[in-house]
């Protein structure tokens, strides 16, 4: 299920991860940065990745976390005791610090899965592959570097600004490289979401979301940002603008 050869998204933008889980790496000048974590399976691929760039776990510098789920946090551990930095918008923040299990204490969705899963069997396959790839079972990570609000990360290479998108999550968050042209919006706004089968830009299924409501209102904050390329935390990447995103999401609404 892994990529054995990450595509560039963009100039020094890797894309890691699987069918289902999107994690980029990104090359700056001053050092390396990862937009969330994948989950531990993807570990080998990562190292790989890193390989053929010569260099090693120890050169990732930053960690930015879209939000506290487990299919974007479950490296996040490994990168920390190898030296990296991870940020996360505060609210999620305990989410890493009692573990993967405490998600749904610190963001309980709206709705079950069950509905889901009887209307979509096929959605099934992602939690079983997660389980496999260890990301219930992921350590807890203490540590960690919170925010509150939005504000420029100055000492993460590239000097992103991260943008808090409360809705998905309480701490969902995107990541704004200004300079290169680049928006990571994690689970705030995808262009695919497995559990309701849509595919183009959409909020997530509300039995992941913590507030769908929040989720499209954050919508709004999206509007004021200027990127030429959106990447999504599961999906492909979407090119046409953040307007044209957030106009066709709010258009679906929450599924």
């Amino acid at each position: 299920m892994s990529r054995p050869a990450p595509p560039q998204m963009a100039p020094g933008v890797h894309l890691l991860g699987d069918h289902g889980i999107n994690f980029y790496l990104i090359e700056e000048p001053d050092g390396l940065v990862l937009v969330d974590a994948g989950i531990p399976g993807h570990l080998e691929q990562l190292r790989g990745m890193l390989a053929g760039l010569g260099r090693t776990m120890a050169d990732v510098r930053a960690v930015l976390l879209t939000h506290g789920h487990l299919d974007h946090t479950g490296l996040a551990h490994t990168l920390h005791e190898a030296g990296a930095a991870i940020w996360i918008h505060q609210p999620d923040a305990a989410i890493l610090r009692d573990g993967p299990r405490s998600v749904t204490r610190h963001s309980k969705p709206e709705r079950s899965m069950l509905p889901y899963l009887l209307r979509r069997p096929a959605a099934l396959a992602l939690p079983l592959h997660l389980a496999r790839a260890g990301a219930f079972t992921a350590p807890a990570v203490h540590g960690v570097q919170g925010f509150d609000a939005d504000q420029v990360l100055a000492d993460v290479p590239g000097a992103p600004q991260a943008v808090a998108l409360p809705g998905h999550t309480p701490g969902s968050a995107a990541y704004l490289f200004a300079d290169r042209g680049l928006l990571f919006t994690g689970d705030a706004l995808v262009t695919a979401d497995a559990f309701s089968g849509r595919t183009g830009p959409t909020i997530t299924s509300r039995c992941f979301n913590h507030d769908s409501r929040a989720a499209l209102t954050a919508l709004d904050r999206l509007d004021e940002l200027t990127a030429d390329l959106l990447l999504p935390g599961h999906g492909a990447p979407f090119t046409d603008g953040i307007q044209t995103a957030t106009r066709q999401a709010r258009q679906l609404g929450a599924p």
